[in-house]
């Protein structure tokens, strides 16, 4: 090899190790994907248009610049999710059930895989958005939903949604009663 070429050949080397290029964040080629094992539990990936799920929401944040399960560059920042069998990328809906503010997010992950009632992981941008960033795990209603043209743009630069309006402290005990009832 040519000496001049081998400092292009070690870094074209270190990009491969460090994982290459991402995919482009796109709404394209939507990908349900196989069922797959993690810790001995199998998830089996599905659309589900009237996804509808109570449970706990944890966060994440310090996984920047690794490759998410649909192959994005993970932003923390970002108003993204994880979840362990929706299509990716889907958009969900998520309220908070002790406060009642609601955010759209954009899941490009899997996970979580750990805790009892976990649905669904938020990046620090979500978790911060939602008002949960320094809680750890909250109670929450994720629903599948489908935003409009707007919203799924600003989500795809990795910024906000419009503002959701809070739910009403009688749904949201209702909610958190149905939630408690199952054993959470």
């Amino acid at each position: 090899m040519s000496p001049r070429l081998l400092p292009l050949a070690m870094v074209l080397l270190l990009t491969a190790c460090a994982g290459g290029s991402y995919r482009p964040v796109s709404d394209a080629a939507v990908k349900v994907g196989a069922p797959y094992r993690v810790r001995g539990q199998t998830y089996v990936p599905a659309a589900d248009p009237r996804y509808d799920m109570l449970g706990l929401a944890s966060w994440y944040g310090s996984e920047s610049g690794r490759r998410t399960a649909n192959g994005e560059r993970f932003r923390p920042d970002w108003v993204t999710a994880a979840h362990p069998t929706l299509p990716l990328p889907s958009y969900v809906e998520v309220t908070a059930l002790d406060t009642g503010r609601r955010i759209l997010a954009r899941v490009n992950d899997r996970g979580p895989f750990t805790g009892r009632g976990r649905i669904l992981d938020l990046s620090k941008g979500a978790a911060e958005a939602l008002g949960a960033h320094g809680r750890g795990v909250v109670p929450v209603r994720v629903r599948i939903v489908s935003p409009d043209e707007r919203d799924r743009a600003r989500l795809r630069k990795g910024r906000a949604a419009r503002a959701l309006p809070p739910v009403d402290e009688r749904t949201r005990a209702t909610l958190r009663a149905q939630l408690r009832a199952s054993g959470l």
